[in-house]
């Protein structure tokens, strides 16, 4: 196969690949040249079954199939296509359009049919959306795959009688088939833990269940990534692109912070709970998705609805049976069970042998007040883990305002480098790496927590300053 060097201006990163099956050597090599100069991988074939064997050996994104081979006729190459690569892109070219022919090309799985002698453009154009379709087959797959391996519907650690409230709520929602659900409660009370379990005990478990806050984003960005866009839709646009409601169709979309959104996509986003269906923005076509949206908030919706900065048809749209989490100082009974179920997974996660907390532990916990709810509790308990060098967590691994004596915050001083120039900030830099990777055990990620880096950041500094994990 031909390589393909690509200009600065083109955009396929990395190239995707696109098979021509055409018998017609001038049409086919003509197409390669072009489209290999439109930065795309380009295989071809002058046969069908030699066609079949390039798509057995490799994946490709898109197939460009003429209808009459010399081998095989093209809606018989259709059917093998459909058989052993359902969802497989395909665009039919033909001399020979008649309605039946389209009729029948299509009925077997074809993605479109361009009619011959064609314009590059024109051809370019088909291209172009079909391989939109081929991401957007592809990403979904991708998210089904990891909900049906990897997420399981959590579960809500508390034997008291809040959480066995939300436990019921859950259910009754997910029995009535519920298109929304809103979940109110304080910063870091696991609002999120919630939605996936909303979802992941739901008939949509098989779904995507995909996560967007509201805060992460301006309004434009917001908007876009909620509902996609068409190319040139607004600057830097180069392509159309997919918006959540079409990637998370058939699941669930968790839109966290929902107080911050602003006004105006409140109104879309009513629209779409609406009609559900909705408009990428800069485009004219209607989409229609089947989606289920769950909303979280840390603020008071009721005063922002006084205050005209959220509308209140959305809020009663979301909030049907709305679920309340309490923060943690309600429900201090459940503050053992979840401290016991971080130092459980948060001890694998550190190659930790911790067997549990020692009584004193125990109690400093449930004497703390925590405004910061189980986020809070899990960060102590990481702290804990990280500092502590016993099978059992205790008191003076805790933090001072939890009682502790702060273990491991006076001991092996960094030594500040002062040079003839003042401060040696690589040797200071360098010190502290080594510091944290001492007290994380030489735990590359307890390493980058401790200092509020990526566990990348630890590593590249590490292979910077030549620190070696057998010498730690």
């Amino acid at each position: 196969m031909t390589a393909v060097h690509k200009s600065p201006a083109q955009t396929q990163s990395p190239a995707e690949t696109i098979l021509i099956v055409e018998d017609e050597d001038l049409i086919r090599m003509s197409l390669k040249t072009r489209l290999e100069r439109a930065g795309f991988r380009v295989l071809d074939a002058a046969t069908g079954e030699e066609g079949l064997k390039l798509l057995e050996d490799r994946y490709i994104d898109l197939v460009l199939l003429d209808y009459k081979l010399p081998d095989l006729d093209g809606l018989e190459i259709l059917r093998r296509i459909r058989g052993k690569h359902p969802g497989q892109v395909t665009i039919m070219m033909t001399a020979f359009s008649t309605v039946d022919t389209v009729v029948e090309a299509m009925q077997q799985g074809a993605y479109t049919y361009v009619k011959k002698p064609f314009e590059f453009p024109e051809m370019l154009e088909h291209i172009k959306r079909g391989l939109e379709t081929t991401r957007l087959r592809r990403e979904v797959a991708r998210l089904r795959e990891e909900s049906e391996k990897g997420d399981q519907a959590p579960v809500l650690v508390g034997s008291g009688p809040l959480m066995a409230d939300i436990e019921e709520t859950i259910q009754r929602l997910n029995e009535a088939g519920t298109s929304t659900a809103l979940i109110l409660g304080e910063s870091g009370t696991g609002k999120n833990v919630v939605a996936k379990r909303l979802h992941y005990t739901s008939s949509r478990a098989r779904g995507p269940f995909m996560t967007i806050t509201c805060t992460d984003f301006s309004e434009n960005l917001l908007e876009s990534e909620l509902f996609g866009h068409q190319k040139g839709a607004f600057t830097g646009a180069a392509s159309a692109k997919p918006g959540l409601f079409e990637l998370a169709d058939g699941g669930t979309i968790f839109l966290d912070e929902i107080g911050d959104m602003p006004l105006q996509l409140q109104t879309k986003l009513l629209r779409f709970l609406d009609e559900r269906r909705f408009r990428r923005v800069g485009g004219t076509n209607e989409i229609s998705v089947d989606v289920r949206i769950i909303a979280a908030t840390n603020k008071d919706l009721a005063a922002l609805i006084r205050d005209k900065v959220f509308r209140e048809d959305l809020y009663y749209r979301l909030a049907v049976v709305p679920i309340r989490v309490p923060p943690l100082r309600e429900r201090p009974e459940d503050i053992p069970a979840l401290a016991k179920l971080f130092i459980d997974t948060l001890s694998k996660e550190f190659h930790r042998e911790v067997i549990g907390m020692t009584p004193a532990f125990e109690q400093a916990l449930k004497a703390h007040d925590w405004p910061g709810n189980v986020r809070e509790l899990r960060n102590v308990i990481e702290r804990a883990l990280i500092l502590g060098r016993t099978e059992y967590l205790d008191v003076d691994d805790l933090p001072p305002d939890l009682g502790g004596k702060g273990r491991g915050g006076a001991r092996e001083p960094v030594d500040l480098v002062l040079g003839p120039d003042g401060l040696d900030f690589e040797e200071f830099e360098k010190s502290l790496i080594v510091r944290a990777l001492k007290l994380s055990g030489g735990n590359q990620t307890g390493a980058a927590r401790l200092l509020h880096m990526t566990r990348d950041q630890i590593r590249y500094r590490m292979e910077k300053f030549g620190i070696d994990l057998a010498d730690i």
